[in-house]
């Protein structure tokens, strides 16, 4: 490896030091060495790493469609290996240490996404593509969250605008107005729907920490607060923050918001089975994997609309999760695979491809102005036409900065939010206590 010694990577990444032990073990992925010349037409096998059989579909067919093309420069065959993200991360920093067996693309969990930030991983395994994306760079969204110093490494897979899901026979049944126009006031009638009814208007999760802060992550950003700032430097002790979890909190207490272990697991079925959350915010792939693979019997009773409002300010929309594509850069494949990745990402054929294999979002801006997708119903949500709100909710949608260091933050605030959420600590305190664990072992 050119800057960056076998033994110091695998420091830096935790490889050793029972790092890799602990870590989930892959079989063989495919690939023997990785040298040798640069493949720059014909026949192509594509080693292709993700966690989810969608992107396996989505690239697969693009693929195809690419060697069909009467000019096209590759004839791919995709050769997939689908495991856990965090997993292949692992398989992919120990094996670019060893300097064989790596992917040709590989798709990182915006969660996981930090470990390649830190000790030069990005920069040492991973494409630049900078130069890929300049042609569409001012229509490109969620670069933020895949940029390392400033150059972008990953092509996010989907926007994961945050919007509300609602029963609309319940509201009408309710008297709940579908435009209610902040949270504040939603708040409010949730708290009165829950004492007649017990039914709840949203959910907290109170399992893991990841999970305990992704909701509290979702309305922050929507509140305009955040995490880290654009330089990386620390912002979570801010009004927005106190504000935000002390919303939650409150509604938890009201019956207004449901505390959930899991907020995608058998508890939240339960819920959406008995009609007890007939709310709740979610980005947008919750209405295929959570909603129609775990109540296909309610299709035709959800909406979407975009968020209240906050009274002190924000947007009207979030987002949550994500999973950018990257290229291993200086392979004999990193040609074609880029050009694979271009021609599924860049591309109105391509972005429409991913939407209809997938349900994913387009992450190029002129799209939501589009016909094609503009025309879309979805028949589970009523044949609502889904841009009619996604497209307002694009233009309106807060930035997520990345950080090496998120994984640190989210062990500080998991346990000290969970105790706020019952009614144990107050929020103020909450914040200011995981700012300081953050500080104290951040680095370390």
């Amino acid at each position: 490896m050119s800057d960056v010694t076998r033994r110091t990577f695998l420091r830096r990444t935790g490889l050793i030091g029972g790092g890799l032990l602990a870590a989930p073990v892959l079989g063989a992925c495919g690939g023997g060495a990785d040298g040798g010349p640069a493949v720059t037409s014909g026949a192509v096998t594509i080693n292709f790493w993700t966690h989810d059989p969608g992107y396996v579909k989505t690239f697969t067919e693009s693929a195809k469609r690419l060697s069909d093309a009467p000019n096209g420069a590759f004839d791919y065959t995709v050769k997939a290996t689908q495991a856990d993200s965090e997993a292949l991360v692992t398989k992919m920093i120990s094996q670019g240490a060893a300097g064989t067996g790596t992917p040709d693309m590989i798709g990182i969990v915006i969660s996981v996404f930090p470990r390649v930030m830190t000790g030069g991983i990005g920069k040492q395994l991973l494409l630049d593509l900078d130069s890929v994306v300049a042609p569409v760079k001012d229509d490109l969204l969620r670069t933020s969250p895949y940029s390392i110093d400033g150059k972008l490494y990953a092509l996010e897979s989907d926007t994961c605008l945050s919007v509300m899901y609602y029963r609309e026979d319940e509201f009408r049944k309710n008297d709940i107005p579908e435009d209610v126009g902040t949270w504040e006031e939603l708040a409010e009638i949730g708290a009165r729907l829950h004492k007649k009814t017990g039914q709840s208007l949203g959910t907290v999760a109170t399992g893991d920490n990841t999970s305990i802060t992704n909701a509290f992550l979702q309305l922050l950003l929507q509140r305009g607060g955040g995490y880290f700032d654009q330089s990386g430097n620390l912002i979570l002790d801010s009004p927005e923050a106190v504000e935000v979890l002390d919303f939650m909190a409150k509604g938890v207490a009201s019956g207004f918001l449901l505390s959930l272990p899991d907020p995608y697991g058998a508890p939240n079925t339960a819920a959406l089975k008995n009609d007890k959350l007939i709310a709740t915010v979610m980005p947008n792939w919750y209405n295929v994997y959570g909603l129609q693979t775990n109540v296909p019997e309610q299709k035709g009773k959800w909406r979407i609309r975009t968020l209240p409002r906050f009274a002190g300010g924000g947007h009207i929309a979030s987002n949550l999760g994500g999973t950018g594509f990257a290229v291993l850069k200086d392979k004999p494949n990193t040609a074609a695979a880029t050009e694979l990745l271009k021609q599924t990402y860049l591309t109105k054929e391509g972005q429409l491809l991913r939407f209809q294999q997938g349900g994913f979002l387009p992450t190029l801006k002129s799209l939501y102005q589009d016909k094609d997708f503009l025309d879309v119903e979805d028949a589970y949500l009523g044949g609502q036409r889904l841009f009619d709100v996604y497209t307002p909710a694009s233009e309106d949608s807060p930035v997520f900065y990345q950080h090496s260091q998120l994984n640190v933050l989210i062990e500080a605030l998991g346990g000290p939010m969970l105790e706020t959420l019952q009614g144990k600590k107050k929020p103020a305190e909450t914040i200011k206590e995981a700012v300081a664990a953050y500080n104290s072992k951040k680095g370390n």
